[in-house]
């Protein structure tokens, strides 16, 4: 894969009534750029009382910041991105403005490092990023986990429901596949819950190759996990007990008969990544699958869904 030189740092400045829903749905419109995860200023966040004495200060503006290589796609994306903006702007109380910044390719893992610190996910599970110290409490599992390009650090709400649900559905030995894995984060919680075969699957290459360097970095054995890059249509043809989604409804959606019909009996399919108010959608498709919902769990403006396929015998 040839070197990327540049990046292009873009920050969303927005104000909205509800500034929580409006910085969800900037990093939806990210999302559909390719990018697998942003960074989100919050003015009111308490930076001391969540990360400590080396946090950040807290941000004078709600804004949503997202990078994208300079190369070919640049431009392109870069129109997509107003288009999008203009086209929230219309359907929601929503100002913004676009700031930029180009940062060289070796600056940046710093410029990404400043943002990530230890979260508590569940009850037992921690996601630490490398550079960041932690001394585990008795009955802790700590992820090691450097995010690269943002693929997935564990803080974001839907990936939090998701790693929640595994804590109550994973059983030890069980088989799982993650679609859209990212920085592979979930695969990393199944392996510490004990998980049996792991299979991950993402569109991206770049996100294929920080899972599979994250799983090393936690010394999951290479011939516990196969990654591939490409959709559910990718992944290992075999019966999975936990298949889990943390991708948006309408990606999901689609892809459930799939899901459904790589799960073993009394398997569990996980979904998250869904706006509340697409959870209708998605319970909907599930049930014209034949999965049987197990539980709804919400957080923030997010839902999570635990459905199971019935055993025939």
């Amino acid at each position: 894969m040839a070197k990327i030189v540049d990046y292009l740092e873009i920050k969303v400045i927005f104000e909205a009534a509800d500034p929580d829903l409006a910085a969800d749905l900037i990093g939806d419109v990210f999302d559909d750029l390719g990018l697998g995860g942003v960074v989100v200023e919050t003015p009111d966040r308490d930076p001391e009382a969540d990360w400590g004495d080396d946090a950040l200060p807290a941000p004078v503006h709600h804004a949503v910041i997202g990078y994208l290589p300079v190369n070919d796609e640049l431009p392109g994306r870069r129109r997509r991105l107003d288009d999008a903006l203009a086209g929230l702007a219309s359907r929601l109380p929503l100002a913004w403005e676009i700031g930029e910044r180009k940062i060289a390719d070796e600056d940046w893992a710093e410029s990404w490092k400043a943002f990530f610190y230890p979260v508590q996910v569940g009850r037992r599970l921690v996601v630490k990023p490398t550079w960041r110290e932690y001394e585990p409490q008795p009955g802790q599992m700590v992820i090691e986990i450097d995010p690269g390009m943002a693929f997935g650090s564990g803080t974001h709400p839907t990936t939090r429901l998701c790693m929640a649900l595994m804590e109550d559905y994973l059983k030890p030995g069980d088989d799982v596949l993650d679609v859209g894995t990212g920085s592979g984060i979930l695969l990393l919680a199944a392996a510490k819950l004990d998980g049996g075969f792991l299979a991950g699957v993402d569109i991206d290459a770049v996100a294929v190759e920080v899972a599979g360097a994250n799983l090393a970095l936690n010394n999951i054995a290479p011939d516990r996990f196969r990654l591939r890059r490409g959709g559910i249509d990718q992944a290992p043809v075999r019966p999975y007990q936990l298949v889990a989604a943390n991708i948006l409804s309408e990606v999901i959606v689609p892809m459930i008969p799939a899901a459904a019909g790589l799960l073993a009996p009394d398997g569990v399919l996980i979904t998250s990544g869904i706006i509340a108010g697409n959870a209708p959608a998605v319970v909907d498709a599930l049930s014209a699958a034949g999965l049987e919902l197990l539980e709804q769990r919400h957080l923030e403006d997010w839902v999570a869904l635990a459905a199971r396929r019935p055993n025939p015998a």
